[in-house]
């Protein structure tokens, strides 16, 4: 019970701080490209949880040797690849669609990841199907309600939404008994070499750009890659990957929330409508309907 509770805060934590980085994506926007601010908050990230895990392990002995594994490579690698493009799909999409709309879409991994439980041989209580048949009318709500054609940007965050499913299913599978710190320094780098290599094959960056980006982009790169991603690898070694993003989908309150304190954002009807419908999905889908569950 007490590892539960402290894998609850530590994820808890992680999406306040998610949330309210939804507002330093939107912002940091404005004068560079997003494959550009994703690949620098991820570089800046890099050294930042490199200092973290010397200052935790300096005393140890076999400090370098921690680094020599293996298993923790190939995790970071593989978690970073889909961290990369469930970033990258976020970024882009925050380029047509706003903070709080983003949160919300970004947050129907809850849905996914039972899902795609399936294919690990777990199959999902009949609950789940009911909450995918709501998020669906959700999304049409928040997406298409009141327009004649999707928004790109909700195409892209839902692509997001499956490759978040996919790194939070990896994150528990490789987690476990690696060190956080290194793990996410590894993904982070990962996200931050190619990151760099788009930004110059689709993107114009120039360094005056990213110094003036700078304040979202240390808030993004330490913060959220830094610390809240931290947050999450070992939050989720104390919880299930079904109600650890259960909680992690709390992200899309603090972003609406932000954003509508922050950036003074407003929802239509429809699209405060999806927003529940959608949230009340996610919900849904982790209720356990018997005692196995």
């Amino acid at each position: 019970m007490k590892h539960k509770l402290q894998g609850s805060i530590a994820l808890g934590l992680a999406t306040v701080i998610w949330g309210s980085a939804f507002i330093a994506q939107s912002v940091g926007m404005d004068h560079i490209g997003p494959i550009t601010f994703l690949a620098s908050r991820n570089a800046l990230a890099v050294p930042f949880l490199m200092l973290l895990a010397f200052l935790f392990d300096r005393k140890k002995t076999d400090y370098w040797k921690l680094w020599m594994n293996k298993k923790l490579w190939f995790s970071g690698f593989s978690c970073g690849l889909a961290l990369f493009a469930a970033a990258s799909l976020q970024q882009i999409g925050m380029v047509y669609t706003s903070a709080g709309k983003s949160g919300f879409l970004t947050a129907m991994y809850i849905v996914l990841v039972p899902v795609l439980g399936l294919f690990l041989k777990k199959k999902p209580p009949i609950n789940v199907w009911f909450s995918v048949g709501l998020a669906v009318i959700g999304l049409y709500l928040l997406s298409c309600a009141g327009v004649s054609k999707v928004n790109i940007g909700d195409i892209l965050l839902l692509g997001c939404a499956f490759a978040f499913a996919v790194q939070i299913l990896l994150i528990d599978r490789a987690g476990s008994d690696l060190d956080g710190l290194r793990l996410n320094c590894i993904q982070s780098l990962v996200v931050a070499v190619i990151g760099t290599v788009c930004m110059f094959l689709f993107e114009t960056p120039n360094w005056e750009s990213i110094c003036i980006s700078w304040l979202p982009i240390s808030y993004a790169g330490i913060l959220s890659t830094g610390v809240a991603y931290s947050l999450q690898i070992v939050g989720q070694k104390q919880l299930p990957p079904a109600p650890a993003s259960l909680i992690m989908s709390l992200e899309s309150v603090f972003a609406v929330l932000c954003g509508w304190l922050i950036l003074k954002e407003q929802l239509t009807g429809w699209e405060m409508a999806g927003c529940i419908l959608v949230f009340s999905a996610a919900i849904l889908s982790q209720i356990p309907l018997n005692k196995q569950d």
